[in-house]
């Protein structure tokens, strides 16, 4: 039997519309859960039957180094507005060795931008200002490649 090594979490990338908007350094937060419902019959006093319930999309947050590009903070500022714009996107795995393709993609639906965080700034440092940007999910799925 092959080997199979676990892919590295350094080499992916962020598509929103299907177009890659940034290099993120960072993306966290995706992911699904199903609400537990506890339900407790008259004629059982010990136990609760647990059911499922609603299907959850916890936030998805990026960060990354600050550039000129604008359009990420803009689809944010949209929202402020109370233009909120839902755009779809996928978070995507890529190949170590060939960066040109992928390995895993996780597609996020209905997403719009909620949350926009400013970098901190410390004159006594030399780190990179970094933005994050935290957008909400109506949907995520986990689809083959």
């Amino acid at each position: 039997m092959a080997r199979v090594d676990p892919y590295k979490n350094y080499r992916f990338k962020v598509e929103i519309k299907g177009v890659i908007t940034a290099g993120f350094m960072e993306c966290s937060g995706f992911g699904s859960e199903v609400q537990v419902v506890e339900y407790r019959e008259g004629g059982d006093a010990t136990t609760a039957r647990k059911l499922p319930g609603m299907a959850k999309y916890p936030d998805i947050t990026l960060k990354w180094g600050i550039t000129d590009s604008m359009d990420l903070y803009n689809w944010h500022l949209d929202a402020v507005n109370g233009k909120v714009t839902r755009q779809n996107g996928s978070i995507v795995i890529l190949d170590e060795a060939d960066p040109s393709k992928e390995k895993a993609r996780w597609n996020f639906f209905g997403a719009w931008a909620s949350k926009y965080t400013g970098p901190s700034f410390n004159a006594k440092g030399n780190d990179v200002a970094i933005d994050t940007f935290t957008i909400v999910c109506e949907r995520l799925e986990r689809v083959k490649v």
